[in-house]
Order: structure tokens, then C-alpha cells, then sequence
């Protein structure tokens, strides 16, 4: 059995200890901050979407996927590592497990770099 409890009010909070109280040993808690919202995770796409086809980065246009390889190292300090066949690969990050802090943070840097290379994100704050 799983239960989510949310904390947004006392009785949630209550709900959640009353429930810890009377759980079996050997369950699991974990408390944490809520991962991102599906809205989003529907802007941070668009975005994405709207550098892929605006800038080309040292000459190559990438794709969606790889700008937010790029960008969420840049976010998080990046690691790269030597290449099978040569050159480096940059490791990114996956964005399913960020919490919605984390996820604000990557869609302003998506905008901040964007802004700086002349992209236009017209029509993506009506999608959040």
C-alpha cells in the first residue's frame, strides 16, 4: 500500500502521523519536496523546442533532447567523460525526479539563454 500525503494544511499533517503511527515495521517514508508539476513539464518542452530551432550551437543545430542534456549540466555543474570512439559526452540530467524548485530553475535558465542568443518564445507562458 502507498499513501501520499501532501502537507498543506494541519489535518493533512495529522493524517500523515496517524499513518506513520500505524504503520507495520519495515515500511519506508520519505518525505520530500513535490517533484515538478505537469505544467511544467509542459513548458519546459515548448522551450526547448524553441532553442532547437532558433540557435545553432558552435555550428550544429541539436534537437530538444539535447539542449536539455546541455542545459541541466550546466545547471548541476557538469561531468562529462571520455567517449568510446573519441571525444567527450557530457552528462546531463533527467528531469522526472526534479522537484518543482528545481524544475523553475532550469526553465529560467532556458529562458536566460535563450535570451541571450536572440531566441523568440512566443506564445510559451500561455502553456504553464
Amino acid at each position: 500500500m502507498k499513501r501520499t500525503f501532501i502537507l498543506v494544511h494541519n489535518q493533512a499533517r495529522q493524517n500523515a502521523l496517524r499513518c506513520v503511527a500505524e504503520a507495520d515495521f519495515g515500511m519506508c517514508v520519505t518525505v520530500c519536496e513535490p517533484t515538478r508539476s505537469l505544467e511544467q513539464n509542459a513548458l519546459m518542452w515548448p522551450l526547448l523546442d524553441r532553442l532547437a530551432k532558433q540557435v545553432v550551437w558552435y555550428g550544429v543545430k541539436l534537437t530538444s533532447e539535447d539542449w536539455k542534456d546541455i542545459l541541466t549540466a550546466s545547471l548541476r555543474k557538469q561531468r562529462t567523460a571520455p567517449g568510446i570512439d573519441g571525444g567527450f559526452v557530457v552528462f546531463g540530467e533527467r528531469t522526472k525526479t526534479y522537484s518543482k524548485a528545481q524544475l523553475s530553475e532550469l526553465i529560467e535558465l532556458i529562458y536566460a539563454f535563450g535570451a541571450q542568443h536572440g531566441v523568440e518564445f512566443e506564445n510559451t507562458k500561455e502553456i504553464a
